[in-house]
């Protein structure tokens, strides 16, 4: 139950992190590559971004039984709560006069959403206590 809190914890302050990183004005930054490896140097950074949402949330939650139906049900869950949370920082963005909407970012997003929640299936997948082994 603790390594439960730990990750609530750890949730909530990556959101406020996000928050922060999505809304924040940075006018004293330097200039970033325009792109890594052929792809948009912002698109990276989103990406990355909501990378570990997934992990972060599902491992938040108090899920002890239930078999891999149950944890992909719960996965996709986290998903949609993702990207919810994803199109808020851009609708945001988007109102601010300093940031802009980008529908691409949030593709972006949705993509570390998606890497993020096959993660977090592979490693409850694997990290199951097997009962009398």
């Amino acid at each position: 139950m603790r390594r439960v809190w730990i990750f609530r914890v750890l949730t909530l302050l990556y959101i406020i992190a996000v928050a922060v990183l999505c809304f924040a004005k940075f006018s004293a930054m330097p200039p970033s590559p325009v792109s890594i490896f052929g792809i948009p140097a912002d698109k990276v950074v989103h990406f990355l971004l909501f990378l570990p949402f997934p992990v972060l949330a599902f491992f938040s939650l108090s899920i002890r039984h239930g078999g891999v139906v149950k944890t992909i049900l719960v996965l996709v869950a986290v998903f949609i709560v993702g990207c919810a949370l994803a199109w808020g920082t851009e609708y945001i963005q988007g109102k601010l006069p300093y940031r802009s909407m980008d529908p691409a970012d949030f593709g972006a997003d949705r993509l570390g959403l998606l890497c993020g929640s096959i993660i977090a299936f592979f490693i409850k997948l694997f990290s199951h206590k097997k009962i009398n082994a």
